[in-house]
């Protein structure tokens, strides 16, 4: 039996150590594997090894990485070539726990097996490794199987190694304790990282699936608000991609890892979270009156108390005058269906009023406070003024269909956005989430809200997230306000605003110029909002730049 001398134990040290540090520092799982395959063939001089991994219903092990010198064979891992050979399974048919494999054996009894001659061993099932040498004219030998298992005695992987050769006359020769005690350490070592890798993953995973639960709460809060969720983080990396690619102009030195990409990606997924606190009322807004219900019904009652009242009234004189002579019905008619049409006008009026729209004539705005000004009695018989102040002030609204106050609570979302973000512990590597999804209602001129920044002050993935938001807002279809608009009007309003110092204009160019508009309109809008785009024409585009 060979033994060591101190020069190969110190250099099995160092590799073991040198293996410590590359797992601290590895985020590939796959390599990571590889290189502990590769570490412990190296370490006892193998002829071949194999790592499995348990399957996700812990019911068999699955070739994860096979390697072997004389037969020239690696499979699995950085190889590129998948693993052919079958699973090893860890429960028989009736459910018992297979025993006769020598890696479901000690994968059950966490124990490692170090077999010298495994044709002399009669403790397990090698058929299958018998017919495996037959056909590639191999012939194995000294085994050892040692079981990974985590700091819960979960099993995490299970390493073998074939046929250790003795290192001055090439023989094979059987494992020593040696060899099995510093394997066992690498296994070890190699599991705690497996450990900290997978609880990263889960971590993340977690992360992930918190993030998606919010985005379901507002979701289900507002099912107008949902598809914007999806939407502009998704155009939000599109124009990061290109920005990423771009070589020339004031933006080439922009470059985005791995971790920059997740980190935007989340930011982008979570920059609208402080809309969870806003009053779904006041979110899906859709006409002016409109609060918990739409309070046009109240008004249509009025009305038709009014009617009513006017018929009343042509009544009353009708007894009044009674039937004789000088009665003259037809005239009361005639005066009251003029009352009546009049009144059934000025309903319609106020419902085309209620609906909103992109601005309201100031005439229009007068015309609904004459018509507030309008008496009449209610139920208990008092009589008052036809609209109340708050519907007069929601009616004359003469944008969209948000009041001033309102529009202040929608826009305490970026906000409630912040502070809430700004709450949780960030890792390192996602440090910057809060800045990202907080800043996409800035402007490039610090008029933007909440904090009034400027392009200096604002990152690139800021200053992306802003372009995808009002492009994806300008297009949406879905809102209950509003009609998408057409492409064209989308990128001409978006245009100005790189004019007007809204948005960052190097960036706009390069949304243009990529035809980052173009891919996400032919994947996410309605083709009948897709329009010709004459390009020379959007204001704000560069087209004589890089031709």
């Amino acid at each position: 039996m060979q033994e060591l001398n101190q020069s190969q134990i110190a250099e099995r040290l160092d590799q073991l150590t040198e293996l410590n540090v590359q797992l601290g520092s590895s985020h590939d799982t796959d390599s990571l594997l590889e290189r502990i395959l590769i570490v412990a063939k190296r370490m006892t001089n193998a002829d071949g090894g194999t790592l499995y991994r348990p399957s996700d219903d812990k019911r068999q092990l699955n070739f994860h990485i096979l390697i072997n010198d004389t037969l020239q064979t690696h499979q699995g891992g950085s190889s590129g070539q998948p693993v052919t050979a079958g699973s090893v399974p860890l429960y028989n048919d009736d459910g018992e726990k297979n025993l006769s494999a020598v890696a479901a054996y000690a994968a059950h009894f966490g124990l490692s097996v170090n077999i010298e001659d495994v044709y002399k061993a009669d403790v397990f099932n090698f058929s299958g490794m018998v017919k495996f040498d037959q056909l590639r004219n191999y012939h194995s030998q000294s085994f050892l199987t040692v079981p990974m298992s985590d700091h819960e005695g979960e099993l995490v992987g299970v390493l073998q190694l074939i046929n250790s050769k003795d290192t001055e006359t090439g023989e094979i020769r059987a494992f020593t304790q040696t060899d099995q005690r510093f394997i066992e350490a690498l296994a070890a070592q190699a599991a705690v990282a497996l450990t900290h890798q997978r609880l990263i993953a889960q971590l993340e995973e977690l992360l992930e699936s918190l993030v998606n639960l919010i985005n379901i709460g507002i979701d289900e809060k507002s099912p107008y608000t949902g598809r914007h969720c999806q939407f502009v983080p998704e155009l939000t990396m599109m124009l990061a991609e290109a920005v990423h690619n771009t070589d020339t102009g004031p933006l080439a030195d922009f470059q985005m890892n791995d971790a920059d990409r997740k980190e935007l990606w989340l930011a982008g997924l979570l920059h609208d979270c402080g809309k969870i606190t806003t009053p779904v009322h006041v979110v899906d807004k859709a006409t002016k009156l409109e609060t918990i219900f739409d309070r046009i019904a109240l008004v249509d009652t009025r009305f038709e108390v009014l009617l009513r009242d006017a018929e009343i009234a042509a009544l009353k004189r009708k007894l009044e005058v009674g039937t004789g002579a000088g009665a003259d019905h037809a005239a009361i008619d005639a005066e009251l269906a003029q009352q009546q049409a009049a009144l059934r006008e000025e309903r319609d009026f106020i419902r085309y009023a209620n609906v909103g729209g992109e601005g309201m004539q100031p005439d229009d705005q007068a015309r609904v406070r004459q018509i507030g000004q309008r008496r009449w009695t209610g139920p208990d018989g008092a009589e008052q003024a036809f609209l109340s102040a708050d519907e007069l002030t929601n009616l004359t609204i003469k944008f969209g269909t948000l009041t001033e106050p309102e529009r202040k609570e929608i826009n305490n979302h970026i906000s409630m956005t912040i502070k809430m973000l700004e709450a949780l512990p960030w890792p390192k590597h996602l440090k910057n989430v809060p800045e990202y999804a907080g800043g996409h209602h800035e402007r490039m001129d610090g008029k933007g809200y909440p904090r009034g920044l400027t392009k200096d002050q604002m990152s690139v993935q800021a200053r992306v997230m802003a372009i995808a938001d009002i492009f994806e807002a300008l297009t949406a279809k879905d809102r209950p306000y509003k009609k998408g608009k057409m492409l064209s009007e989308s990128l001409r309003i978006l245009g100005h605003f790189a004019l007007n110092g809204h948005i960052d204009p190097d960036l706009f160019d390069i949304f243009i110029r990529n035809k980052i508009y173009l891919e996400f309109a032919h994947k996410n809008m309605d083709e009948k909002q897709i329009d010709f785009i004459d390009e020379t024409q959007i204001p704000g585009y560069r087209a004589d730049q890089n031709a």
